[in-house]
């Protein structure tokens, strides 16, 4: 399997990026192994010897999908302007309320690959591992530089929060995630 960093992104323009970009409307509209290679290079307008050349499989393609979503989670988290631990959790929580009231939220693309794939150790969920891990480092670190007395047990906790509200979103209303979101993480960090 060919290996790419989530820092560096597919060329803008080129058949790959076309490829990622159809793959990532489709896997996110109608699930990963309901869309097949087929329709993904008929849409994307490249030939099946393209496809093969940059995802020598559809796992490939998967984990450049999961990759592209998290640099793009990475790089919002980092544009954050630097504001006190605490701030800093709340924006990064708050995040969650901007995606599921832009429109067409269909639940969280780490969750829905992660149900698809129930290997642990298949390279699709160590890509979603791999966000996952770094998700629960941030908030921890933060939690740290807050002084909260159990930091990574608080970090799994808003881990946790963060799977339940993308998934309420989803299944209940959308609109009412805003309010739970600064309700909960205000309620968990007054705790102690």
């Amino acid at each position: 399997m060919k290996q790419r960093t989530s820092e560096t992104p597919p060329e803008a323009g080129s058949a790959r990026r076309r490829l990622l970009d159809t793959a990532t409307r489709l896997f996110y509209e109608g699930g990963i192994h309901a869309v097949g290679i087929d329709r993904i290079i008929a849409e994307a307008g490249v030939a099946k010897a393209t496809f093969y050349n940059h995802f020598p499989s559809k796992d490939d393609l998967v984990v450049a999908y999961l990759e592209e979503i998290d640099r793009l989670g990475r790089a919002a988290v980092a544009s954050l302007h630097k504001q006190p631990p605490r701030k800093m959790i709340l924006a990064i929580m708050g995040r969650i309320s901007e995606a599921v009231t832009a429109g067409g939220w269909r639940g969280c693309p780490f969750l829905n690959a992660a149900a698809e794939y129930p290997d642990p150790a298949s390279p699709v969920r160590q890509a979603i591992n791999a966000r996952r891990v770094w998700y629960h480092n941030s908030l921890e670190n933060l939690l740290k530089e807050d002084g909260d007395p159990a930091p990574s047990v608080t970090a799994s906790l808003l881990v946790a929060l963060s799977d339940g509200l993308l998934e309420s979103a989803y299944l209940d209303d959308a609109e009412s995630v805003p309010a739970l979101v600064c309700e909960a993480v205000t309620r968990l960090l007054d705790r102690r």
